[in-house]
């Protein structure tokens, strides 16, 4: 019995496989990956339930502002600390805006096991509105190279969606260097990556001095977008872009316009913002700022994260004032 159920599941895989594969290859080549997308925090009310509306607020106020799109679940929202019914609440507000702004929506999706990461994609298939799905390369577990590739190819094989690899290696424990990321960004439905690598290095250099054709890289570490921006980058995923959304999207369009002596400028002032809203563990610093602007009803973060200080909030709001 086991067997048969082991060759059916093999022979389900291989007909989806074949049935979806050439679909999401022609997703991702048409998956515009370029711009600031914005992670959104999850708004909690007094009660510590999910505030819908101000997290609907949000989701139209950064597009307005000039984001080219927007993250549901994301690290920034504190995603692990949500129970299912709220990751889902979350999605679908966020589906519902994107759908009504004709933005892309990118949702985060995953897990440290393969398993686990497919059937988390599995369920995207609900919104039809997800673009494309953050996905974190496995945690804690540190796979080999290969056994990162095998995981992203099996999840490729499987996901409804186009997969943006989330390369966050502080947080994983899992370094890839540029060769590995290019061997990810060569599977047919890997639309791009979000590049946190904790800094610009001979391998952040050498990938984006050679992409596989419709490759993404998008900036995952606030305080060195524009370096990344001037180095060939396509755009970010900021969770500072929650404030000066505007002086975010300006900064893309300086560098990709060649308006150097302009997006310097930009740069170094959005660099100094960002260097604040990150003084303590995201997203307490971006809750607080936007607690303080009257934009979400609580500060509030859930355990094990801890609201930020008065004196981080205020430094923050010092360099918002400051550009």
């Amino acid at each position: 019995m086991r067997q048969d159920t082991e060759q059916h599941r093999e022979q389900h895989t291989q007909q989806t496989t074949g049935q979806t594969a050439g679909g999401r290859a022609g997703a991702a080549a048409g998956l515009s990956l370029s711009g600031i997308h914005v992670p959104l925090v999850t708004p909690f009310t007094r009660g510590g339930e999910v505030a819908a509306g101000a997290l609907e607020a949000l989701a139209h106020e950064v597009l307005d502002a000039g984001a080219a799109g927007i993250v549901a679940l994301g690290t920034t929202a504190e995603a692990a600390a949500l129970e299912e019914a709220e990751r889902d609440l979350v999605t679908g507000v966020c589906a519902r805006v994107c759908r009504e702004r004709g933005a892309p929506l990118m949702v985060g999706a995953g897990a440290s096991g393969t398993r686990a990461s497919e059937g988390a994609l599995a369920r995207l298939a609900r919104w039809p509105e997800a673009a494309a799905a953050l996905v974190t390369v496995p945690a804690f577990v540190r796979p080999s190279a290969a056994g990162v590739l095998a995981h992203f190819a099996r999840l490729d094989a499987v996901s409804p969606v186009p997969l943006v690899v989330y390369h966050i290696p502080y947080r994983t424990g899992q370094p890839l260097d540029a060769a590995a990321l290019r061997e990810l960004g060569s599977l047919p439905g890997v639309a791009g990556v979000k590049y946190a690598a904790g800094g610009i290095d001979q391998e952040t250099v050498a990938l984006l001095g050679g992409l596989p054709d419709g490759f993404a890289v998008l900036a995952g570490d606030d305080v060195y977008v524009s370096p990344l921006l001037a180095l060939g980058a396509s755009g970010g995923i900021l969770a500072s872009a929650h404030l000066a959304t505007e002086r975010f999207a300006e900064l893309a369009g300086a560098w990709r316009d060649g308006e150097v002596a302009r997006a310097r400028e930009l740069g170094h002032g959005l660099a100094r913002l960002s260097a604040a809203l990150f003084a303590e563990p995201n997203p307490g610093v971006v809750k607080g700022v936007l607690y303080a602007q009257g934009r979400i009803p609580t500060p509030d973060v859930r355990l094990p994260m801890l609201p930020a200080s008065e004196a981080a909030v205020a430094a923050a709001l010092e360099e918002l004032s400051a550009l």
